[in-house]
């Protein structure tokens, strides 16, 4: 009897094991830097690659165009940029550095160096399933948001489909590369923000990345309560338009990157960011 009931707990913490580790796999591929098992090339920019992603034509990209917002992509990508050892900026930030980074997916220049520190700002994301509001956080991120606010205006991300989804372990969408393929950046990256304490509650909006201070264009929503080591700048909240977030997800994905991650089943594209702000 003894040794049943040892064998049992000896299961138990087997499974326990193998559950953490797929977490810890998943909450990694957060990065857009290279995971093992997926092809080498990383998406440097949003985060300097970006977080999940795909197709540039509006396609789910194939098999071996791995869709990254953490997920590195087949197609070649700039070199990951040596993480700095930058202190962190106090916030409201009155001065942003955007470093020149591997090539654009879309070529629209850098951001003003000087943000509009004392605005308001909220982006209506247009997307073919319907409009998410988020309330950007510019009084805690700034650099980010003028970023963010910057590209919509270039329109930077029209035309561009969220190129993953995760949907066990963490439970994120991921879009704002123009590639598709989890490798698109927008020819910069810039520093981590508003780190101190993240977490990611659903319907926050962060960035995508490839390590440390590697910043660029690919951004998730979580669509549900994840846990997440507080590595990526949350840079806004969904005040609008969860349920679409929500129908999305429970289509479901189709697992290229392994169970419950990989491309969305509904197809999503952004029409437009509209930007709104006040001072």
């Amino acid at each position: 009897m003894a040794g049943k009931k040892e064998r049992q707990r000896r299961l138990a913490r087997e499974h326990y094991q193998r559950q953490e580790t797929k977490r810890a796999q998943r909450a990694r591929r957060l990065r857009t830097g290279t995971i093992a098992g997926v092809a080498a090339g990383v998406m440097v920019a949003l985060a300097v690659g970006g977080f999940l992603v795909f197709s540039g034509n509006g396609k789910p990209a194939s098999a071996s165009a791995t869709p990254t917002p953490s997920i590195s992509a087949s197609a070649s990508a700039p070199a990951t940029p040596t993480p700095s050892a930058a202190a962190a900026v106090a916030e409201p930030a009155t001065h942003c550095a955007y470093t020149a980074n591997g090539t654009a997916a879309r070529n629209v220049g850098f951001p003003p160096a000087r943000p509009d520190y004392k605005a308001t700002y909220q982006a209506s994301i247009v997307t073919n399933r319907g409009t998410v509001v988020i309330d950007l956080l510019n009084s805690k991120a700034t650099c980010t948001v003028n970023s963010f606010v910057y590209l919509a205006i270039k329109k930077y991300f029209n035309g561009t489909n969220c190129h993953r989804l995760t949907t066990s372990g963490i439970f994120v969408l991921q879009c704002g590369d123009p590639t598709g393929t989890g490798s698109g950046a927008p020819g910069y990256s810039f520093n981590d923000e508003n780190l101190a304490g993240a977490t990611y509650p659903a319907g926050t909006v962060a960035m995508a990345n490839a390590g440390p201070n590697t910043n660029g264009s690919q951004f998730f929503f979580t669509w549900k309560n994840t846990k997440l080591a507080p590595d990526y700048t949350p840079f806004g909240r969904v005040i609008g338009g969860m349920a679409v977030l929500r129908k999305i997800a429970a289509a479901g994905d189709d697992s290229q990157n392994g169970p419950g991650d990989g491309y969305p089943h509904r197809y999503t594209a952004f029409k437009r960011v509209q930007i709104v702000f006040s001072k």
